[in-house]
């Protein structure tokens, strides 16, 4: 079954998280990821850029509207998605668990409805 581990939180100011800080994160979602695909699970991996670099697009009352920035003002943000094909529930936990952005947001782990594949939608 797919799950999308959508991972949450607090987006630093710029300056904020030392280089070294940032270094070390970038290898702990390195070795997640190798540990992910060497499972066989991973399906795909997105880090997203900042809220700053968001656009809305919305069509609504006849026309586009496009805008710059989040449509909610949140305290958290979606900083990235792991999609993976497990067993169930309890391996998605398993492994939203592992996952470095745990220790500092939250990681929401929510199956997948329908998905296209290969050209078609499948459930």
């Amino acid at each position: 079954m797919r799950y999308a581990l959508l991972m949450h939180y607090r987006e630093p100011a710029e300056g904020e998280i030392s280089p070294e800080v940032i270094a070390e994160a970038q290898e702990a979602f390195g070795a997640y990821g190798r540990a992910l695909e060497s499972a066989g699970v991973l399906l795909s991996a997105d880090v997203l850029a900042l809220t700053p670099a968001t656009t809305t697009v919305t069509c609504r009352e006849g026309g586009l509207r496009v805008q710059d920035g989040p449509f909610a003002e949140t305290k958290e943000a979606l900083a990235g998605v792991f999609m993976i094909d497990v067993p169930d529930l309890d391996a998605a936990i398993g492994w939203a668990e592992k996952c470095p952005g745990a220790q500092w947001g939250v990681i929401e782990v929510r199956p997948v409805a329908t998905a296209f594949v290969d050209g078609g939608w499948t459930s």
